[in-house]
């Protein structure tokens, strides 16, 4: 098994907490994948599985935790801003660049879920990407909406409300749970989400099963999957067709929209994604085929 190094890049003012992980050669400058989560999970919670097998392929790996979760600094604690969390990519990318033994121009972004959303808008931002993988993503907010029980509407936009006011009163803030079981109020409430997410959150995690609730007037204009036709580099779109948190409906469509992108399909539900062996297998595929120099 790899062992990581632990670091903190600087992020406007706070500091990202990332683990690196390099390959047994490093003699020649190569790729490197910037790798991040989804809705409230942190680094811990199923990605250094991905990490090492991506390291072993022969890729540089920088996992990292957005800025207010995790083993990553800002206040308030919990705070899920969609502008920043595609900015701490940015930063990471940038940071990326300038290590040793890294060819600036082979930078890899890697997403899963709403972290898999994030990857497309900010692949399109940044034409100096050379591939994406996006698994499950979150592609249109329109589309998850739709699943969400309309009983509950008036209580989360009612957090949402108080979260807001309290921001702008400078008082603290008005949280929602990531995950809950069908019926509660929670923004992911589908069958079997709430013991996936449990199985997902590593035994060392800081995941903390909360956000603050404002990202609810944010959420419902979101659409990365937008971005997808206008993304030159070559793109690896994972869905899961029982996907019941992240519709593929709309997934679907937009890797079809992607002038190179590829599609793989998975006949299970949103998190099982994370414990599938064949899931990792083609994704190390797509990348040999891409950076067809890297050798394990």
């Amino acid at each position: 098994m790899t062992t990581p190094q632990d670091v903190r890049i600087p992020a406007s003012g706070d500091q990202l907490a990332a683990y690196v992980y390099r390959p047994d050669d490093t003699t020649q400058p190569g790729p490197c994948i910037v790798m991040a989560h989804g809705f409230t999970a942190t680094r811990d919670d199923g990605l250094p599985a991905y990490a090492e097998a991506f390291c072993d392929a022969g890729f540089s790996v920088v996992v990292f935790d957005y800025r207010h979760f995790g083993a990553s600094t800002g206040h308030p604690r919990q705070l899920l801003d969609i502008t920043r969390q595609r900015e701490d990519f940015h930063t990471v990318i940038a940071w990326a660049r300038h290590l040793d033994g890294i060819d600036p121009d082979r930078i890899i972004l890697w997403g899963s879920s709403f972290g898999g959303g994030h990857v497309l808008a900010v692949a399109a931002d940044d034409p100096r990407i050379a591939a994406v993988i996006s698994q499950v993503p979150f592609t249109s907010a329109i589309a998850a909406l739709a699943k969400v029980p309309t009983r509950i509407v008036p209580r989360v936009m009612f957090t949402a409300l108080r979260d807001q006011i309290s921001a702008w009163r400078g008082g603290p803030p008005r949280l929602l749970p990531a995950v809950g079981q069908p019926g509660a109020v929670a923004a992911m409430t589908s069958p079997g989400a709430e013991d996936g997410f449990e199985r997902l959150v590593g035994s060392d995690s800081l995941w903390r099963n909360e956000f603050t609730a404002r990202l609810m007037f944010r959420f419902p204009f979101d659409r990365p999957g937008g971005k997808t036709a206008g993304l030159a580099m070559p793109l690896l779109v994972c869905v899961a067709e029982r996907d019941t948190t992240t519709p593929p409906g709309p997934t679907i469509k937009a890797a079809h929209r992607a002038p190179r992108g590829e599609l793989r399909r998975y006949p299970y539900d949103h998190f099982d994604i994370y414990h599938d062996p064949q899931a990792k297998a083609d994704q190390i595929a797509f990348l040999q085929r891409v950076f067809t120099d890297v050798v394990a």
